[in-house]
């Protein structure tokens, strides 16, 4: 006995009145409940920074006080040219300025380029090289402290920010990350058109990858300036007293035997000022980024 096949349902479009429901449903505004809990949010996250301030802003007998001080009190300008006095904190932050941009700009171009080669050309032996770079993340950092420093004393970069940049130019999360955000975000006819129009490896780079890669580039641009701003061991170990970064001149200034908390978080606000800054600038990226990766599949 033969057997049919039933046929597939049709389309049906939505009545006048369903889509007056559907255009009522998104414009809803959200309840009181969504704002409170958004603002409980907010507030969460903005009081640490907020904090700080008025840390910042008082002398440290006034953090001992029952209750604590909530306001802002008249001693931030004091605070910023004690910090400034006190430790080498100019030379810190342009330093600090020039190693993190260096090393964000090298790990966001290098990735990129791994990224596109592993993604989209093939050659021999590309899966073991992704796999030996992959597996450089699996070693801890401070496992090669000691031979890194041999070799830069050897090289004569001790005491300079060389030894900085240069060790963490590219890194294996970051070829990775490229490596996954690129082989679904830049289809393959696209680059076979392109060299169908003439185009070299290296345009089809510049006018393809680069524009398709923006959003990531962003986040990992983000996360590799912040890394390498907060870096504290590996600059403390290779670098002077004189020529520090940031992140030591932090560790000075909280140093002592009784700390000054009012100098330690002023610095502390110093050094947090440009990661906000990074993150105002690439922040429309960032969402963007995240915003196509959410609605992909």
């Amino acid at each position: 006995m033969a057997t049919t096949l039933a046929p597939p349902p049709r389309h049906v479009s939505p009545t006048p009145t369903a889509r007056r429901r559907i255009r009522r449903a998104f414009r809803r505004r959200p309840g009181k409940f969504t704002y409170l809990v958004l603002t409980a949010i907010a507030f969460f996250s903005f009081f640490p920074l907020y904090w700080s301030v008025v840390v910042a802003s008082q002398d440290n007998s006034a953090l001992g006080k029952m209750p604590p001080p909530v306001l802002l009190g008249g001693n931030l300008w004091f605070n910023l040219k004690r910090a400034f006095t006190m430790v080498p904190f100019e030379k810190a932050l342009i330093n600090s300025f020039l190693v993190a941009g260096s090393i964000t700009l090298s790990v966001v171009l290098f990735s990129t380029l791994a990224g596109f080669a592993f993604a989209k050309l093939r050659f021999r032996g590309r899966n073991i090289l992704l796999l030996s770079i992959i597996a450089t993340m699996m070693v801890p950092t401070t496992l090669g402290i000691i031979p890194l420093y041999m070799l830069m004393a050897k090289i004569q970069w001790t005491g300079t920010i060389y030894a900085v940049i240069v060790p963490a130019m590219v890194n294996g999360f970051g070829v990775f990350f490229m490596t996954q955000y690129l082989s679904e975000a830049v289809p393959t006819e696209l680059l076979e058109a392109g060299r169908v129009d003439g185009c070299s490896t290296i345009r089809l780079f510049w006018h393809v990858v680069l524009p398709a890669a923006r959003p990531a580039a962003a986040v990992l641009g983000m996360l590799t300036f912040l890394t390498a701003w907060n870096d504290f061991f590996w600059p403390l170990v290779v670098l002077t007293p004189e020529d520090p970064t940031v992140q030591v001149v932090l560790s000075t200034l909280s140093a002592g035997r009784i700390t000054d908390y009012s100098l330690a978080l002023t610095g502390a606000l110093i050094a947090i000022l440009p990661l906000l800054v990074v993150f105002v600038v690439l922040g429309k990226q960032i969402i963007g980024g995240i915003m196509q990766g959410a609605v992909k599949g």
